[in-house]
């Protein structure tokens, strides 16, 4: 698709628009975290408790395969606004739910929504901020994605306290519906001329194989014995599903995860890597909350604030680690250290119990969080760093893909084991008199006497110390596995990419793009953004062109002012830039002189040696641009489009060009 030309008001209204609306579905990852506990209470269905997130991240991964090219078939502005319609959707049915299975149900389709919004949302921001800026936007998207994590449980708890948990889902009806008419009104409507082909069948199997098998680690041992006929069978559809996934994507023309990305041992590796990181990180944030509120006798709000370790060192982590790798180009030991502290993480949380302290169960969750996070920006850099410019863009998504997959089956996975041992536990810790249903609530249970809800809290300490010492084995599966990473040379591109809040924002799952040129505009754009100068001169000097600073800019204002309207007027540009028209005419008359343009009537337009002229400018940002891309060593025709489109744009919104306007002397 191409860029669209908007005003700066109509731009930072988009903007602001497209970042509220993936915060929304940013916070509603974990904002049910410390909610968790109480719709346990109010709707019961404790054995349950974990496919209220396994629902939306399930919907959420679906929906992201599909919607970018729903995009690119109908446009994105009607993408966006689906998407966000279905989001609140969603989220009243979650708010106005009277049972466990009513709410999965809605967040499943609140996840849809999410899913598309995110993927959408990010596309809109390309179609509209010139790729000069880009660089910045990117920023605050990673940044977004991680104030979530940390806000999340936080606002999650303070609803539960002050209003009711269903406001943590209503919250979003009044902010979608600012979203949404901001969007109809301000969106540009793009097309594109590319039909994608949809891996519908790749789609469905993979979306039934991972629904399945989540279900089998759900209800395994709880709902139905392992080996019950229900489980058997599910498992054993779920097992042909998969295959069927893969024999579909070795045929299919445009796959969903191309299977011979797994024939390199470093993708595979990182996949491994991805699904691990995601496991430990939502099955801790899921089940935590009902450690803190259950044992330790916290508020809701109080819950989110004590979780504060787990996700401020997990932020810390991850961005220290990336910008390490960013100056280092060394990335091997973070994976394999960070996988040591997770294993370390969850046998110190197995050890929580009613007399743990608060400063022991922070330490505790600290390590758990520094693990997750040295272990998080590793596979995205890697695999950006590996993958051939066709395989980019996919390669980057299924690395999230699987990462996803793995918060998924983490909470399933905890949650079976949750569901398994407290039942039992329950039963044989209830004192003589007590309400069962005391027990499930956490308001009531904190009401008994000290001595009658001593033996249940126990029953909860140690039914969650069986939950995290379960995990620690699949962390360690993550250690032996990082052992065979190798260190590789990394691209600088890829390099950019993992410093500051850039490598947040892939690290927190903001949301991949879905071509390799896409992915490609996304790491150029970081580029340009980290540039300490101002490009623009050496790119002059090394064209040989006969232009200064501001001729060049003034020549790139023609341009631009001639393919929308026919020709060029200096009050026009006055109107853009905000600066008198009589400031741009002593330019404009150099140019003249110059024999670039010609002037009638107040109008410019380009002759044809101006013509000759611009086409050299634009190749002098193709030479500087592909001076920043040899490390990729590649000429496919593919590769060379998509550098030099974008160097047709920095031409004509070059870093200079769009933040500053020279001085035109």
């Amino acid at each position: 698709m191409e860029r669209v030309e908007v005003g700066r008001g109509a731009r930072n209204a988009v903007v602001a628009v497209i970042m509220l609306g993936m915060l929304l579905a940013a916070l509603d990852q974990t904002i049910v975290a410390t909610a968790l506990p109480t719709i346990v209470s109010d709707l019961g269905g404790a054995g349950h408790l974990s496919w209220v997130v396994t629902a939306y991240l399930l919907a959420e991964t679906i929906m992201t395969a599909l919607i970018g090219k729903f995009g690119d078939l109908y446009g994105r502005k009607p993408a966006f606004l689906a998407s966000v319609a279905l989001f609140m959707v969603g989220s009243f049915l979650c708010g106005w739910a009277d049972s466990m299975s009513w709410l999965i149900v809605a967040r499943a389709i609140q996840g849809l929504g999410a899913g598309g919004l995110m993927v959408t949302s990010s596309a809109v921001i390309a179609d509209v901020v010139p790729l000069s800026e880009r660089g910045r936007y990117q920023g605050l998207i990673g940044a977004l994605f991680g104030v979530s994590t940390v806000v999340g449980p936080l606002l999650g708890g303070l609803f539960v306290d002050h209003l009711s948990w269903r406001w943590a889902f209503y919250v979003n009806l009044p902010l979608g519906v600012l979203v949404l008419v901001v969007g109809a009104l301000t969106l540009p409507g793009v097309r594109t001329d590319r039909k994608p082909k949809i891996d519908y069948l790749g789609i469905l199997l993979i979306g039934l194989a991972a629904t399945g098998l989540t279900l089998v680690t759900s209800w395994g041992g709880v709902e139905y014995g392992w080996t019950s006929p229900t489980i058997l069978w599910m498992a054993a559809g779920s097992l042909v599903a998969l295959a069927l996934f893969v024999r579909v994507e070795l045929r299919a023309a445009e796959p969903m995860l191309p299977m011979r990305l797994f024939r390199s041992p470093v993708f595979t590796v990182c996949s491994v890597l991805s699904f691990v990181v995601g496991f430990a990180m939502l099955g801790g944030v899921t089940f935590l909350p009902t450690y803190l509120q259950y044992v330790h006798g916290a508020s809701a709000t109080q819950s989110g604030l004590e979780m504060l370790p787990l996700v401020i060192g997990l932020l810390v982590a991850s961005v220290v680690t990336g910008n390490v790798i960013s100056k280092t180009g060394r990335y091997r030991v973070f994976p394999i250290v960070g996988s040591l502290l997770m294993v370390g993480g969850l046998l110190l949380l197995s050890l929580l119990d009613v007399d743990t302290v608060f400063w022991q169960a922070s330490m505790y969750m600290l390590v758990l969080g520094l693990g997750v996070g040295m272990c998080m920006p590793v596979p995205i850099v890697v695999v950006q760093s590996t993958s051939s410019y066709e395989d980019l863009g996919v390669a980057t998504s299924g690395v999230s893909f699987v990462r996803t997959l793995g918060s998924s089956f983490g909470v399933a996975i905890f949650g079976t084991i949750y569901s398994g041992n407290l039942p039992e536990k329950l039963a044989a810790a209830i004192p003589p008199g007590v309400d069962p249903r005391a027990a499930s609530n956490v308001q009531a249970l904190h009401a008994l006497p000290d001595q009658l809800k001593a033996p249940i809290l126990a029953a909860y300490a140690e039914t969650l110390q069986t939950v995290f010492l379960s995990a620690a084995p699949v962390a360690a599966v993550a250690f032996i596995v990082a052992l065979f990473l190798r260190e590789v040379p990394l691209r600088d591109t890829a390099r950019t990419a993992a410093g500051g809040n850039h490598g947040v924002g892939e690290s927190f799952a903001a949301p991949p793009s879905a071509t390799s040129s896409e992915e490609l505009e996304k790491l150029l754009a970081l580029i340009v953004s980290r540039e300490r100068r101002d490009p623009t001169p050496e790119v002059l000097a090394a064209s040989g062109l006969p232009l200064s600073h501001a001729q060049a800019w003034l020549l790139v204002k023609v341009f631009r002012q001639s393919a929308q309207h026919g020709d060029a007027d200096l009050e026009r540009l006055a109107e853009e830039t905000r600066v008198p028209a009589g400031v741009f005419e002593p330019v404009a008359r150099q140019l003249m002189v110059k024999g670039l343009v010609t002037a009638h009537a107040d109008r410019y337009r380009f002759t044809e040696q101006g013509g000759e002229v611009f086409t050299r400018l634009v190749g002098a940002w193709r030479d500087w641009l592909r001076s920043r891309l040899v490390d990729w060593r590649c000429d496919s025709p593919e590769f060379l489009e998509s550098v030099d489109r974008v160097a047709a744009e920095l031409a004509t919104t070059g870093r200079a060009l769009a933040e500053r306007r020279p001085t035109p002397v």
